[in-house]
Order: C-alpha cells, then sequence, then structure tokens
C-alpha cells in the first residue's frame, strides 16, 4: 500500500493556476484526512488569476474573496511559485518528477471567435483584451483602443459584456478612484465614445448578465439605458420561461428593462442602448472598423431551450469599436490532451483522459475542466469534486522520484527563471497599495512584470 498522505511522505500536489479554483482545490486537499503539501504555480508573479485581473474595478467588493485565498495561502502546506510559465519554463514531465499529482486549474485564457468576415479588421477587439487592459493585467498592457469614435458595439449579454459597456458608460470621476490602471483612466479621459450598443443574439427573456449588473446603468452620472419597447415584445415561449422558478433572475432582468423602456427620452450625453435577436454577419471598413452589418434573428423551440434562427433580414449600424464577449475558451499546454472543439483538458470527474482512460496522476478542475460557466464561487464544489476523485486514487498514485520543491525552485533559477514567492508578492502588493494612496485609490497596479520585479530588487 502507498505511503502516501502520511507524516513520513506527504502527498504533494502542483496546482498549476493560481485563481479561484487553485485556491478552493488547495483549501479542499487541507481540509483532508492525508498528510499534503501543495505548491501552486502561475505564470505571472502574481496570484488570484480573474479576481484580480478579470474583476471590474468599479467591483471591488467581489475582490472580497482574496482575503479567503491569502487565508489558504498562509497555510504552511501551501507554498507559491509565480513567474513560472508551466510548459514553457518548466514542463509537465518534469513536474511530475517533483509532484505525485499535477491538478490543472489554468482557466480559459482567451475568447471564442465569432467566426465572421471582418472580425481581425483594427478597431475589433476581445473583451478579454480590454478587460486585461483596464486591470493591468501585462498581457495586454501594450493594446490600444480608438476611444476617438462615437459608436462601439459589444457583441454579447453576459456580465463581462456589461462590464465592457459600463467601464465605457463610465465618466473618470465615477472610475478615479477605483483600482482601475493608469493608463486605461487617463485613455478613458479623453474618449469620444457616446454611444454604446450591446447586442444579443436571443431575446430579453434570454439575457445572461444578472439584475444588479443591469440595474447600475440606471443611476450612470453622465449615460442613459435605452430600450426599444418593440423588443420586449415577447413571443409566448419566452413568456412561459420567465414564469419558470428557475428563472427569476431572468424574470427581474426583464423588469428593469421595462422600466428603462418606459423613461423619457435620453438626456444625457451618453447612451447604453440594448438590442435583442441580432448577431453578428460582417463586420466592414477600409482598412479598419467602420461598421457592423447584423442579422434579424427569431426564437425557436421550447420554452427554456429556445434558439436564435436567422430571418434573412439585416440591419448596418455605423461604429468605430466592436468588442466580442461570446464565451471563453482555454488553450493547449504542452504534456496535457486537449479538446479543441470544447476548449478545455478532456477529463472525466477531473481526471483527465487521453481516449477514454484517465491518466495517472492527472487532473483538472474549473474552466480548464468544464468550460466558462458559473459565478467566483461556482468553482468552490467543483473544485472539491476534482480533489475527492484525486484523493480517491492516492492509492494508485506512483510516488515522485524526487519529492522537493527546494530542488526544482534550483533548476528553476539554473534556467533563468525568478520565482516569486508568496513573500515576495506581499512586497509587491505593499507596493502596490503605496502607489495608489497618493492619487486617492485601494492600489495601483504595476502594468509589467519588469515593474513588479524592480520592487523585489531584479531586472
Amino acid at each position: 500500500m502507498s505511503e502516501l498522505g502520511t507524516e513520513s511522505r506527504p502527498l504533494r500536489v502542483a496546482i498549476v493556476g493560481s485563481g479561484p479554483s487553485g485556491y478552493y482545490s488547495a483549501e479542499a486537499l487541507f481540509k483532508a484526512d492525508p498528510v499534503v503539501r501543495v505548491d501552486m504555480f502561475d505564470r505571472l508573479p502574481t496570484p488570484f488569476g480573474l479576481v484580480r485581473g478579470g474583476v471590474a474595478p468599479d467591483h471591488a467588493k467581489i475582490k472580497n474573496v482574496i482575503k479567503v485565498y491569502e487565508r489558504i495561502a498562509s497555510d504552511d502546506r501551501c507554498g507559491f511559485l509565480g513567474n513560472v510559465n508551466v510548459g514553457h519554463d518548466v514542463s509537465v514531465e518534469t513536474l511530475r518528477r517533483y509532484y505525485d499529482a499535477v491538478l490543472f486549474t489554468c482557466g480559459a485564457e482567451t475568447d471564442r471567435r465569432l467566426g465572421i468576415p471582418g472580425e481581425d479588421l483594427p478597431g475589433s477587439h476581445t473583451a478579454t483584451e480590454f478587460v486585461g487592459w483596464y486591470n493591468a493585467h501585462p498581457d495586454y498592457r501594450d493594446r490600444t483602443f480608438d476611444l476617438s469614435c462615437e459608436v462601439a458595439v459589444i457583441i454579447g449579454q453576459g456580465n463581462v459584456a456589461m462590464d465592457v459597456c459600463r467601464i465605457l458608460a463610465k465618466t473618470v470621476d465615477e472610475l478615479k478612484e477605483t483600482d482601475i490602471a493608469r493608463h486605461a483612466l487617463d485613455a478613458l479621459a479623453g474618449s469620444k465614445v457616446r454611444e454604446i450598443h450591446m447586442v444579443g443574439r436571443r431575446g430579453p427573456a434570454q439575457a445572461k448578465f444578472t439584475p444588479p449588473e443591469i440595474k447600475e446603468f440606471g443611476d450612470l452620472e453622465a449615460c442613459d439605458p435605452v430600450v426599444d419597447p418593440a423588443d420586449l415584445e415577447l413571443n409566448p415561449e419566452s413568456a412561459a420561461e420567465l414564469e419558470m422558478p428557475e428563472n427569476k433572475q431572468n424574470k427581474a432582468n426583464y423588469a428593469v428593462l421595462r422600466e428603462y423602456a418606459d423613461r423619457p427620452a435620453p438626456t444625457k450625453p451618453r447612451r447604453f442602448v440594448s438590442r435583442f435577436l441580432e448577431g453578428p454577419v460582417e463586420i466592414q471598413g477600409d482598412g479598419r472598423v467602420q461598421r457592423i452589418v447584423l442579422g434579424k434573428n427569431r426564437l425557436a423551440g421550447e420554452p427554456g431551450n429556445q434558439w436564435a434562427e436567422a430571418t434573412g433580414e439585416t440591419v448596418t449600424q455605423d461604429c468605430g469599436l466592436v468588442f466580442r464577449s461570446i464565451g471563453y475558451r482555454g488553450v493547449a499546454l504542452p504534456g496535457v490532451p486537449f479538446d479543441e472543439k470544447r476548449g478545455v483538458f478532456p477529463n472525466r470527474d477531473g481526471r483527465i483522459l487521453r481516449g477514454e482512460d484517465p491518466i495517472p496522476g492527472l487532473y483538472c478542475a474549473g474552466w480548464i475542466k468544464r468550460g466558462p460557466s458559473g459565478v467566483i464561487g461556482t468553482n468552490k464544489p467543483d473544485a472539491a469534486a476534482t480533489v475527492e476523485a484525486l484523493l480517491a486514487d492516492i492509492g494508485s498514485l506512483e510516488p515522485c522520484p524526487e519529492p522537493d520543491t527546494d530542488a526544482l525552485r534550483e533548476e528553476l533559477r539554473g534556467h533563468g527563471v525568478r520565482v516569486v514567492s508568496f513573500a515576495d508578492w506581499r512586497k509587491i502588493d505593499a507596493a502596490e497599495i503605496a502607489r495608489g494612496e497618493s492619487a486617492g485609490k485601494p492600489r495601483e497596479k504595476f502594468p509589467t512584470v519588469a515593474e513588479m520585479l524592480a520592487v523585489l530588487g531584479e531586472g
């Protein structure tokens, strides 16, 4: 019987990704009976994943969950190896030399494509680019967005799409005391965007945003919400959907949209326009985005399972910016099977599969396991389920030949990798908070890895 999980030989688990799923996985491991040692890896020097780099700066309360992650990170059984890109700086094969199991919680790092002509014209962007840019994510620091245009179109009606719309709609005064990146705030100060169109392929009863998100647009300083009453006319199936007990959120959304439709004509300098039953057909322009062609849709199917069908009718909307926010997908990682169609690691109960067979010692949790669904809290039971599968396998796991994190750190150092510990991160964290104080902000994030390492006296 394996000695893994004992005082003499703790179970060693590498968690790749330090976002919500990573920390919830570590928490579940620490609550279990086996003696466990966890090391968490992130390609950035900063932990917390999308809570740091994806949550909108004006939604600070959502980031309070970081306090939970800090508590988990402070456990003596938990290590952090930041600024380590698994698959590049260290191979999965090498990780398996140092760990008994590798659990991937690396999320869904890229956006789904529209698959239409003109999608790659200058002025057409992913929501991820914009969100990363205003959140000072190092991957997107150098992105530029032409805010000199008057009309922006956002394709998608989830909460990320709402974040993009809201940041475009708000004034600098509404954003200046958040942790929005300085370069983004400076650019937004000169924005000429006056109309923000949010487009959904289905109807108002199927919109995926949440009631608090849509309600915020009713109280913005310089932007009026605009809803065409005709867009709120429901087919019988949609009306039935709103009465289903599981659709209370959709019913609340509809009530807010109805209130907006009943408002007087807009008077503020900016407008947020909610559009339904339209889908992108083509993005057009002479060298850059100048307009988007939208196809009119109708709904088909039974209540609770309706889909959009094209009517053949199209409308054209002039615009200078297009953002797509139609979902995310994971990216392949060398040494791990990948499902190209779904954009996830193929798995059964979190056990990564090669064909139909689980690969001993490889697991996944979160969006890279199930696809992009749910909210931050959804990842907790998902991570616990994967950990349950991992612990059920403990008797059959092959102990790694070199159970020594210090030896791995030394190997990485030999390859020129500056491993960032959690103590190092606390120094970066303190420096960001200090940078923000003078501007009346909770923090001013470092937008580049070089600036973060400089705090540590590197590079």
